[in-house]
């Protein structure tokens, strides 16, 4: 049974480095279960350097990383973590089906897992085309099913949505907001600010910190605004203020 009362992450400490560069440093965060939680800021804010930390496949310095209870990156999270990086996780030269097929069996998901993913995320109709000639837009709905294999407690979505036209934008925030009222627990990254509204709650991340961790109305109030691109650069000015 979930832990409600737990949070999904907890990160205390968090610091990594790149070469010679502190990307993150001294970072505390936790992350709630349940809803939709969006973590923005302009590229090279750290959003994919923290989502990496957080399932486990980015080596940090210091600090500590704890995902739905355990260590992140721990064998036990294996099915209950997924996570869709920006880039395709499909092979071009196998079908829908067959790519599901084949995560499937290294996930140890059901077999039935492959028509229920195919279904949830509405590709039913290209399950039999090769990934190759897939639009952008299916391609993205193709690594977040593969994603969804094993039923995952947490999804960690890296710009999911970014070089997508306004309709594919808003079809894979609907299977976003379907899969968080399912009881799902969503982190989604972007930079573009007008998807904060569709959030239940927002991280706005800039050269590696948090500036602001609260909900879209909240943010807004706190600092005055009315859209989330104003909110984020009254909270720049007011750092540089400080």
């Amino acid at each position: 049974m979930v832990n409600y009362s737990s949070p999904a992450v907890h990160i205390s400490g968090l610091r990594v480095r790149r070469g010679s560069n502190v990307v993150i440093d001294g970072l505390d965060l936790e992350l709630p279960r349940g809803g939709v939680t969006g973590l923005l800021g302009p590229s090279g804010s750290g959003k994919t350097t923290l989502m990496r930390a957080i399932v486990g496949v980015q080596i940090i310095d210091a600090g500590t990383v704890r995902v739905l209870g355990e260590e992140a990156g721990s064998a036990g999270l294996r099915h209950r973590v997924g996570y869709v990086t920006q880039l395709s996780s499909v092979y071009d030269d196998l079908t829908v089906r067959q790519n599901l097929r084949y995560f499937a069996r290294v996930l140890g998901a059901p077999a039935a897992d492959v028509e229920r993913v195919i279904d949830e995320t509405d590709l039913a109709g290209q399950a039999d085309a090769l990934a190759g000639s897939l639009s952008g837009g299916q391609l993205s709905r193709a690594s977040l099913a593969a994603a969804l294999l094993g039923s995952p407690e947490l999804l960690v979505l890296d710009e999911p949505t970014v070089g997508l036209d306004p309709v594919l934008r808003v079809d894979l925030w609907g299977l976003f907001r379907r899969l968080s009222e399912a009881g799902v627990t969503l982190l989604v990254s972007s930079h573009v600010m007008d998807e904060a509204t569709r959030c239940d709650r927002l991280l706005l991340m800039r050269d590696g910190a948090v500036l602001a961790d609260d909900s879209p109305t909240g943010l807004m109030a706190a600092t005055g605004t009315t859209d989330a691109e104003s909110a984020f650069l009254a909270l720049i000015r007011h750092g540089a203020r400080s």
